[in-house]
């Protein structure tokens, strides 16, 4: 018979003791994260908030002409594999949310091709020298989206010199701010349908017999498709076209294996608020009217481009995902 062990009360109460100070001095969950690094980080002063200085800039503008220069998470955004080998095509790769997706994906080991407006060069070549330091492909496909077929030639390109194509991303847009409908010209409301609109339609056409089931086409929404501004009259409802092409389009391509979804930024601080996007008025407050009272930073919205693009969202498709700010859309 196993001898019983007995153990002075004393012993028990000095050890209960030291069990509770050693618990006092452990750190806690809290601090742990702060010793590794991931301080938690106040959503409200880790940005610039209004007022902000005057500045405009000729269409399409420059993030890097900015006051202050937006954040793409080129310092910031840290990869861990998640995309590695995927193929991405991104039109409006050079500046706001397009930028913060090409530099996420080649972290997360994509290689990436982008295009952008010919004028946007100095800021499309910042990304692909930063897609190239992730050891990635890195493809620059300048050119007017508005063209039928520039779209199809953009798209043979990519898929030819990235040898594939798995994730479409149609991200640029024009944005000019109107005071009335009586202000825009034919001209300038068949620009803003062409870009936001019939670009997406013909490259998702041309895209479409390169993806294989697990491809991914993302479209990027906005607030002004739930909540329009009386300003942006023919903007506004190009961005609630998409929302819908993307229900619409998941439920066509589901079959295929292939997803669509949709991102709605809130307020964001691109350049398209200073090449005409917004009155000086409207954008020296950019943001104040949000819970956090400042405007979104690309950067903030990169995770989940990525999310939507990784397989561990296979269930997730013809839904919209938003980073309003508090806003509450979508």
């Amino acid at each position: 018979m196993q001898e019983e062990i007995k153990i002075p009360r004393r012993r028990v109460i000095e050890g209960l003791g030291i069990s509770v100070a050693a618990l006092m001095t452990t750190p806690s969950f809290g601090n742990n994260i702060s010793a590794s690094g991931n301080d938690v980080e106040d959503p409200v002063k880790k940005y610039p908030a209004p007022p902000f200085v005057e500045q405009s800039q000729p269409w399409p503008g420059l993030s890097s002409k900015m006051n202050p220069r937006p954040d793409h998470g080129e310092k910031s955004y840290k990869g861990s594999g998640r995309l590695t080998g995927r193929k991405a095509l991104i039109t409006g790769g050079d500046s706001g949310m397009g930028r913060a997706a090409a530099i996420a994906y080649a972290r997360e080991g994509a290689d990436v091709a982008i295009n952008y407006f010919p004028s946007e060069e100095p800021d499309a070549q910042e990304v692909i020298s930063l897609i190239k330091k992730e050891g990635r492909k890195a493809i620059a496909i300048p050119g007017d989206l508005r063209e039928e077929t520039f779209c199809q030639r953009m798209v043979e390109q990519a898929a030819t010199q990235l040898g594939g194509l798995d994730i479409i991303i149609s991200n640029a847009a024009r944005q000019q701010t109107k005071a009335s409908i009586l202000d825009i010209t034919t001209e300038e409301f068949d620009a803003t349908m062409k870009t936001n609109i019939y670009a997406p339609f013909w490259i998702i056409k041309a895209a479409l017999p390169y993806l294989k089931p697990g491809a991914v086409i993302i479209g990027t929404a906005s607030e002004q498709a739930y909540d329009p501004s009386p300003d942006l009259y023919d903007y506004a409802q190009t961005k609630a076209a998409t929302m819908n092409y993307v229900k619409s389009l998941a439920k066509q391509l589901g079959q295929k294996g292939i997803r669509v979804n949709g991102v709605a930024p809130g307020p964001i601080w691109t350049p398209l608020q200073v090449s005409g996007g917004a009155t000086m008025e409207k954008l020296k407050q950019f943001g104040s009217d949000t819970a956090l009272k400042r405007p979104g930073q690309p950067a903030e919205l990169a995770s989940i481009y990525v999310q939507l693009a990784a397989n561990d969202a296979s269930f997730t498709t013809g839904n919209i995902y938003g980073a309003g700010g508090g806003k509450g859309q979508p």
